[in-house]
């Protein structure tokens, strides 16, 4: 299986990017101080050369990740374990393998999941963070009716609804933000025209990592020392953009539910004792 090494720094100037994203009232995180859960995914960006493209604006598949032939990709979920913390303006290691590569038949036809795993180590070999990724490919589904496109900016995207809970909003200036955090290239998140005739999505599909990173966000504004051991993540339906969100939490289980109150991505947060050091 796939196996890269890279040394990488952890980068403040996406970590500011996400911060104004959310402008949800914390202090950006600055150089030196610790990097909030899941905050990697922006903090490690890689951008593809132009070169390597694929039509869905993804890297060409064969590479690093399989050659599936299959249209759609997207991000299931998966696990993170923390072992010591991330510093920002540090330098770290990562080790990157593709797992496995799994066929199976869905109610939607053939699907493929493929597990990453992947290290993150400070240089002197300290070992920092654990994950897992499951990526699924599938068909395209039937065109589904298009939403109109027209948005109006939504401003901040969390605004307080109850103990506990949080609307979340989205427009395609937030989505395209985050994509440009993330090094992420998908079109389906900001071609309005790709997603809805070539993918057959109803808009603009909301990242799945937003998702999480707007759950893990929230543990951050509720209970700002908690310090965090684990965290496990799953997708189970798409939000598209501009679509009434809530995200709520149930002691260890925090949920992002869509309209009608249809659960789209669920974090079970594990957390380090009371008084453990988390170096």
């Amino acid at each position: 299986m796939p196996h890269v090494t890279t040394r990488e720094l952890v980068d403040p100037a996406p970590v500011a990017a996400l911060a104004a994203l959310f402008d949800d009232g914390l202090p950006a995180p600055q150089p030196g101080d610790e990097l909030p859960p899941l905050w990697h995914w922006v903090a490690l960006p890689r951008w593809p050369v132009s070169s390597e493209l694929g039509t869905d604006g993804h890297p060409a598949r064969g590479t690093f990740l399989p050659a599936i032939d299959l249209p759609r990709r997207m991000f299931a979920g998966g696990e993170v374990t923390f072992h010591a913390s991330l510093k920002i303006g540090d330098t770290i290691v990562r080790e990157s393998t593709v797992d496995s590569v799994t066929e199976k038949s869905g109610r939607s036809g053939k699907l493929v999941i493929v597990v990453v795993r992947t290290r993150l180590s400070t240089e002197d070999g300290r070992l920092c963070m654990e994950e897992r990724q499951d990526l699924i490919y599938r068909d395209r589904g039937a065109p589904a009716e298009p939403k109109p496109a027209e948005f109006s900016p939504v401003g901040a995207p969390f605004r307080r609804a109850a103990a506990g809970t949080w609307d979340f909003a989205t427009d395609p200036t937030l989505l395209m933000r985050f994509s440009a955090a993330t090094a992420n290239p998908h079109r389906i998140h900001y071609d309005w025209p790709y997603a809805t005739r070539t993918e057959g999505y109803p808009g603009l599909v909301v990242h799945g990592p937003l998702m999480s990173l707007a759950l893990a966000e929230t543990l951050r504004l509720d209970r700002p020392c908690a310090q965090v051991k684990r965290l496990s993540h799953r997708n189970k339906a798409p939000l598209f953009c501009g679509d009434p969100a809530l995200l709520r939490a149930d002691g260890s289980v925090l949920e992002l539910l869509g309209p009608g109150g249809t659960p789209r991505t669920s974090l079970e947060v594990e957390l380090y004792e009371e008084g453990t050091v988390h170096a």
